[in-house]
Formats: structure tokens, C-alpha cells, sequence
């Protein structure tokens, strides 16, 4: 197929050259420690700069939070891996973006389920679809994956319907194997979707993510994952039942974190950014995942205008900056940086990581970890 006058061929030369150049990108990571070993060696601060997290896994090329996004990414070369978690009605976590599981997998499909069809309010937004927390795991089990973004990402829907969902302690079992092969520790991101929601339910996240962190042996300060959330409430709460390092995610400035407006906490992401905020942060976590547009914010075109003092700030109090999400396409790139008039054909994504990167930020989020990895490989001989 071709996008904007971009062909397959095209788009595998950028990926065939990140897995040739991969092992000099990647020489930065821990190891080589056994994976099956309880032993932690190095930690999240032994990481390449920048590091690359694969975004939902390689979901440039993937249907999203699949276990052939996270090998892909993985083969790529990618740092880290990200997984989202939201639970089940029989108290499993599963790995997708969001509890609505009506766009990413073919449960419409599925006459067994239409009943189960409704509408909930998710952090005051009004949703209807299908949704994890009716499903047992086994019920979730039967449904197939599939692309989330077809408009935008047609090639991907081919592998439509090749994936289930996966539960994280699968991911974390295909973490131990990959680990034991590469010989090397495999990091993974790991994000508690919409925490308050799901407690409210009686399905709160933390403490199934801790007890799975402990059986697996990634709880410790030097456990080679993340802990994330947009509240920083789950990150309190995590830091009480673990030592794994933990982010605290912000949106757009003018947002208030979920679970401050259940609180009635008047804070907005503004005031979190401030140095009075990331001192607060930095008591209980060790890292931020800003929007992008927090480094360096868009003007009424779209373009990048001038860089915020966040990556500066942040640093001033220790805390390491994985901003979020780069994309090749068109669509989501800044405007300077678009490249013709289709918006699912890739722009000039290499000059947009190079002034993302030019800000000091420790690592980025992105869909295409082998763009990702390209740019921070060019990034690092230059500097």
C-alpha cells in the first residue's frame, strides 16, 4: 500500500536499519544478568540516554498491547517496554490501553457478548462499548485483537484477529524467557489505568500489581520496570507496597489528575509542574511521563514554539523525564514537521526527536521504536 507516496518497502528499510544498528544502541542496557536470577544488577539510571519506550509495544507495525507488538519491539532494539493494566471481573490484569474494548478487539463480533454491551461514565466521560471488568479472563481469552487506528494504520489491520489479549503475568512470563535468551533483564512500563475508577468497583490495581511484581522478583528499587499512572494517588499507594521505581504521567497543563477532582484537590498539571510540585512528586516518585507539549508547547498553528523550563526543573530534583508519545505520521507530528497533505504519511519524525531530544530529556515514548532508536543513535554521536 501506498501513504502519501510512501511504500511498504519503505517503511521496512527504516525498521530493517534499527534492528542492524540495534546492538550499538542498545549496549547501554544491564546485563548480561540471568533473568531467572533474583538478583537485581544496575538500575533504571544504567539505562541508555535517550531511552526508547516502545509505546503499547512496536504499535507503529502492531495491533497495540499485543504480545507480537511487544516481541517486535523487542527484536527492534527498544529500551523498555510498556504495558497498560486494567482488570477483569475475576481480579486478573490485562494489558490494554483502556477498559473499553470495543475499538481493539473484535468483541462486536461475538453474539455470546452483545448483551454485555452498555454505557459507564470512566473519569467523567461518558462511554459505550463493551467493557474488561464484565468479562471473566477466560471470557476475554476467546476475543482476537485487532488495529485500533485502521484509518491511519491500514497496513497493521493485517494482523488482525493474530493476538489475544494478554494478561500481564503472561507478559511477565514472556519477559523471563525473553530475559533467559538475550541474556539480559528485559524493563518493561507498566501503567495502573484509571485507579479510583477501578477501586470504586472493589478492583483496585495496585495490590494485584504488587503481589505479581513480588512473585516475579521485579518489586525491588533496582527491578528492571517502571511503575506509571496519571494519578498520583496509585503511585502513593504503590510506593507503600513496593520499591520499583514509579512516574507519575501528566496530561495538558490546564488538567486536573482524576482522582484530584474526586478528592477535591484544586491542583491542576500546572501546578504540578512547578518546582513546588515536582518537589511534591519527588517524594514519592522517581520519574515523570509529560505530554510533550509540557517540553515544548505548540503555537495556534501547531507548530513547536519555545521550550518550557520543565526538563531543567525536573532534573533539579532528581527526577528522570520520559516524555510522551512520538508518532511517524503526519497526523501527530507537530505542524512544522508534517510532511504533504496526508495525514497517515510519515513527516519528518528524525527532526522532530532531535529537538525533543535537544531539550535533555532522559528517554521518549513512541510508537516506532526503530525511528526512535535511529534518531537517539544519530542524537548521541552528535553530542
Amino acid at each position: 500500500m501506498t501513504q502519501g507516496g510512501q511504500t511498504n518497502p519503505g517503511r521496512r528499510t527504516v525498521l530493517g536499519a534499527a534492528v542492524l544498528g540495534a546492538g550499538g544502541v542498545t549496549l547501554g542496557v544491564p546485563g548480561p544478568a540471568s533473568a531467572a536470577s533474583s538478583k537485581d544488577d544496575g538500575s533504571y539510571r544504567d539505562l541508555p540516554v535517550p531511552t526508547v519506550v516502545a509505546h503499547r509495544g512496536a504499535s507503529g507495525y502492531r495491533p497495540e498491547h499485543t504480545l507480537g507488538s511487544y516481541q517486535l519491539a523487542l527484536d527492534m532494539g527498544a529500551h523498555v517496554i510498556e504495558q497498560d493494566l486494567v482488570p477483569t471481573k475475576d481480579g486478573h490484569l490485562v494489558c490494554r490501553h483502556e477498559n473499553d474494548i470495543t475499538g481493539t478487539t473484535d468483541v462486536a463480533e461475538h453474539p455470546e457478548f452483545a448483551s454485555r454491551r452498555t454505557t459507564k461514565s470512566v473519569d467523567g466521560v461518558s462511554l459505550t462499548g463493551w467493557f474488561t471488568e464484565d468479562f471473566t479472563l477466560a471470557e476475554l481469552k476467546t476475543l482476537r485483537a485487532k488495529e485500533r487506528i485502521p484509518g491511519t494504520r491500514q497496513e497493521n489491520t493485517l494482523y488482525d484477529g493474530r493476538w489475544t489479549i494478554p494478561s500481564f503475568e503472561e507478559v511477565l512470563r514472556w519477559a523471563e524467557r525473553e530475559g533467559r535468551a538475550r541474556g539480559r533483564r528485559i524493563w518493561l512500563h507498566i501503567e495502573t489505568k484509571h485507579p479510583t475508577y477501578f477501586r470504586d468497583l472493589g478492583l483496585g490495581l495496585e495490590e494485584p500489581l504488587a503481589r505479581l511484581l513480588r512473585t516475579y522478583g521485579r518489586h525491588r528499587k533496582n527491578s528492571p520496570n517502571f511503575i506509571q499512572s496519571f494519578e498520583p494517588s496509585s503511585m502513593r499507594r504503590m510506593a507503600e507496597l513496593v520499591a520499583a521505581p514509579r512516574v507519575v504521567l501528566l496530561s495538558g497543563a490546564a488538567t486536573r489528575p482524576w482522582d484530584f477532582q474526586v478528592a477535591g484537590d484544586p491542583r491542576t498539571v500546572a501546578d504540578l509542574v512547578k518546582p513546588e510540585g515536582l518537589k511534591w512528586i519527588a517524594g514519592f516518585a522517581q520519574g515523570l511521563g509529560p505530554t510533550l507539549d509540557l517540553i515544548i508547547p505548540k503555537d495556534a498553528t501547531g507548530k513547536l514554539g519555545t521550550p518550557t523550563t520543565l526538563v531543567r526543573d525536573a532534573h533539579a530534583r532528581g527526577l528522570v523525564l520520559h516524555p510522551y508519545t512520538m508518532r511517524n505520521e503526519n497526523s501527530f507530528l507537530p505542524a512544522d514537521f508534517r510532511r504533504g497533505t496526508d495525514p497517515a504519511a510519515y513527516g519528518d519524525a528524525f527532526g522532530a526527536f532531535k529537538v525533543y531530544f535537544e531539550q535533555g530529556i532522559d528517554g521518549i515514548f513512541s510508537d516506532n521504536p526503530d525511528t526512535a532508536l535511529l534518531a537517539a543513535a544519530d542524537f548521541t554521536r552528535r553530542r
